[in-house]
């Protein structure tokens, strides 16, 4: 994982406004901070740090995420959290859509921007492809820009990255933070749900 300074993190949210031409509406929620799901009386909490424009969160996501899911934060085992990385102005983008549906929406426009990743990361304008994703989940083009050009909310989310990285020691994406420990790479259902079952067994 590249490291940024917080100069050229904050390049990355300059960058948003030029999305749309648009102005940011007022008075909007801003979805920011963890996003949890799961029991929140689970007996053990994950928390994965993933860009949404790493291919190999994209694979952990597409080949290990939906069965881990089902059988450890939908059956109360796990309490899971995932805090994006921002790597440059397109995970950016991403992640501020990701929160513009709100909490509950969050993981299901997560699950579908990373599944399409090779998609609207490679299309000619990536902010268009990125609204076709927010439409499907019945986002507004009135709210998708309003979330999309809001400098403080890019800000935010920014500054949450950059303490929440810092304080983990994150390094690389993906990584696994479990019970202090760091865990790195876009591990299968069977090494993943082995890691897992060595905490929740300890």
């Amino acid at each position: 994982m590249t490291e940024f300074s917080r100069r050229r993190l904050l390049a990355l949210a300059a960058a948003t406004p030029a999305l749309y031409a648009l102005p940011a509406l007022a008075n909007e929620e801003r979805l920011t901070g963890d996003v949890v799901i799961g029991d929140e009386n689970a007996p053990l909490t994950v928390i994965e740090y993933a860009s949404l424009t790493c291919s190999h969160c994209a694979s952990f996501h597409k080949r290990t995420w939906p069965e881990f899911k089902a059988n450890y934060v939908d059956t109360g085992k796990v309490r899971f959290i995932m805090r994006e990385v921002y790597f440059d102005p397109y995970g950016l983008w991403a992640g501020m859509l990701a929160r513009c549906g709100g909490r509950e929406a969050y993981y299901p426009m997560v699950d579908q921007i990373l599944n399409r990743q090779a998609e609207w990361s490679r299309a000619e304008d990536v902010a268009v492809a990125l609204k076709k994703i927010g439409r499907v989940n019945g986002l507004s083009s009135e709210r998708m820009n309003a979330c999309m050009t809001d400098r403080p909310f890019a800000e935010a989310l920014i500054a949450d990255y950059q303490n929440n990285a810092e304080a983990d020691g994150i390094r690389s994406t993906p990584s696994f933070v479990i019970e202090g420990d760091v865990h790195t790479g876009a591990m299968g259902y069977d090494e993943f749900s082995a890691l897992v079952e060595r905490y929740l067994g300890s």
